[in-house]
């Protein structure tokens, strides 16, 4: 295996319950955290070289420590030359501009907007809040990613910010999390391809939950896949596991994404599992 590999989106879960104590985001942990109990920086670090991984941008897991970061800060800081910290903080917050900065001096490369998940159905209607805005003028200005983790609902916000913020680049978690299960030309998805057409800096998250959910109904990954890549690009595409909230070890995972891929030329797939994560994370190319 000669692909690089470059992680943009693991999760860690601490047992030591006292020093990192759980306070989900919306008040309800997410069953998968609860479950996996612990993936410590160690256990991230050891399943990483047992797949081949080289690097990870790490993401907080806002539905097991809501706004606090301590936990991937702490483990960046152990391992920063394989690590870098995608955090999650309050934008609403009148002092959010002061935290972001904070944690930029302690490992943070990318924050991440939490609007939806299996933990918060629906569509956080803040997304395009005008107190967000301090955040994105001072993302644009220094470079910073930002994630965004939103449904199809939700892109017209996400669009309102990217015509005001054009300089931010935004990471779509999940590809954008949309129903494909009616088959090609996947309906559901068009306002988020069509995104991709408008906005150069528009990214996408490749992950096993892109996977499951292209296995549903009409659709398969054969079909979805390529329209993706027909879409962003492979120049806008990245890798992120969701380990361990998917199932199987990262390894499994790793190859299982990559294996989505095969229709590429072997460049191309290098890109998407790890090139890519480079250009967006510079941290974790150094």
């Amino acid at each position: 295996m000669s692909t690089l590999r470059v992680d943009t989106h693991p999760h860690l879960i601490s047992p030591d319950i006292r020093r990192y104590p759980p306070a989900p985001l919306g008040g309800k942990r997410s069953e998968w955290s609860a479950d996996a109990h612990s993936n410590t920086v160690e256990e991230l670090i050891t399943a990483m070289d047992a797949a081949g991984v080289a690097k990870a941008a790490v993401v907080h897991s806002s539905t097991t420590y809501g706004h606090d970061n301590s936990l991937v800060l702490d483990s960046v800081a152990a391992w920063p030359d394989r690590l870098t910290a995608v955090c999650s903080i309050d934008l609403l917050a009148p002092h959010a501009l002061d935290v972001l900065k904070d944690i930029l001096n302690r490992g943070c490369s990318g924050i991440r907007l939490f609007t939806t998940g299996t933990t918060m159905p629906g569509q956080a209607s803040w997304l395009n809040d005008p107190r967000t805005y301090p955040v994105w003028e001072h993302a644009q200005a220094i470079g910073l990613p930002i994630c965004v983790q939103a449904n199809p609902a939700g892109m017209a916000m996400l669009g309102e910010m990217m015509d005001r913020f054009p300089g931010v680049t935004i990471v779509l978690d999940h590809v954008g999390r949309a129903d494909v299960s009616d088959g090609p030309p996947f309906a559901e998805a068009t306002p988020i391809f069509d995104m991709a057409g408008k906005y150069p800096n528009l990214i996408a998250k490749f992950s096993p939950a892109v996977l499951e959910r292209a296995r549903k109904g009409k659709s398969t990954p054969e079909t979805f896949v390529p329209r993706m890549v027909e879409a962003f690009g492979t120049d806008r595409i990245v890798w992120g596991s969701n380990f361990p909230a998917s199932h199987g070890t990262l390894a499994e995972i790793a190859d299982e994404c990559e294996a989505a891929f095969a229709f590429l030329p072997s460049r191309d797939v290098s890109r998407i599992m790890g090139g890519n994560a480079l250009r967006i994370y510079p941290n974790l190319a150094i």
